[in-house]
């Protein structure tokens, strides 16, 4: 299909309040640059209660918000999430209206991880913050009003790389029961450049320069882009891995990689529910005051979380 032409005229936008000639984004501008793009994002919330707290990392306490709907049972499913920005940007408050949407339509307490964010903690600092927040969230469970049983780990662009890592790690980890993980638009291989990202290099919401000055701000020097914990396409074992749930956009860079990943897990033998969305663009779902899909694409993932979860 060709591009959605609401998208196209966001794209014309950006393009046009842009600079003429791309330059590598310093850190601070990249982070002004997504908190201005997510306050696009509108997902209807009603009845969502929001508690903020702090969970020990490994490097010190960690933020997060918890976010209630009102009819959530006692012990409802819980949903870990991780927001995008490359592991460069983004927080519990750009990603506060997607995150309350997720809650509210798959009816689980969600837990919204402010981790540690690169340049300043390079690799692994987002990873090891992920993990140990799932495990804190999984032990505190009965605290929090979650079924420890019902567990999902989700996100969004580079959240949705933290979600697929932690779940890759949670094989090795007996107690934890992950009952499906939630990938939208992932960020999932830096070892080869698809297709896709040739493709949409430019003039795609996230281009080459950006997507590069993320990785280099996040990776130590010497380290191998193939390594899973950074490109978890490369995993060489993904039997046993939680039931994924996949939604990826025709004119995304990352398109071909996440629509990849969900054919490996079912060649593993993973249960994969995956949507490749006709002409939409990378963060489509958090676009909600300029793309109806957004939407529709939370409503969808809402019905997938509940049958994964029993509900």
């Amino acid at each position: 299909m060709p591009l959605d032409p609401l998208a196209k005229r966001l794209l014309t936008m950006m393009a046009a309040a842009g600079p003429a000639a791309r330059t590598r984004p310093s850190v601070e501008a990249r982070r002004q640059s997504l908190a201005k793009l997510m306050q696009f994002a509108r997902a209807e919330a009603p009845g969502v209660a929001t508690t903020d707290g702090t969970l020990p990392g490994p490097g010190g306490e960690l933020a997060y918000r918890l976010y209630a709907p009102e009819n959530a049972a006692p012990r409802a499913p819980g949903f870990v999430f991780f927001h995008g920005g490359g592991l460069v940007a983004g927080s519990i408050q750009t990603h506060d209206r997607i995150a309350a949407g997720i809650a509210h339509v798959t009816g689980c307490r969600l837990i919204s991880v402010d981790y540690r964010l690169a340049p300043e903690h390079k690799f692994p600092a987002a990873i090891d913050d992920a993990i140990a927040a799932t495990e804190w969230v999984a032990r505190n469970a009965g605290l929090l009003g979650i079924d420890a049983e019902r567990l999902v780990i989700g996100g969004d662009s580079a959240g949705a790389t933290l979600a697929a890592v932690v779940c890759q790690e949670a094989t090795q980890n007996a107690g934890l029961s992950i009952v499906a993980q939630c990938l939208i638009c992932p960020v999932l291989d830096f070892e080869e450049t698809s297709p896709s990202r040739e493709a949409f290099a430019e003039n795609h919401l996230i281009d080459r320069i950006t997507i590069n000055a993320d990785l280099a701000d996040y990776l130590p020097d010497g380290i191998d882009a193939a390594d899973p914990r950074i490109s978890p396409l490369r995993a060489a074992r993904l039997t046993g891995l939680p039931p994924a749930i996949i939604h990826t956009a025709e004119f995304d860079p990352m398109r071909d990689e996440g629509n990849a990943y969900a054919r490996k897990l079912l060649a593993a033998g993973v249960v994969v529910e995956h949507v490749c969305h006709d002409g939409m663009v990378h963060n489509f779902h958090a676009m909600g005051a300029i793309l109806p899909q957004a939407q529709l694409v939370l409503s969808q993932i809402g019905e997938q979380v509940r049958r994964a979860v029993g509900e």
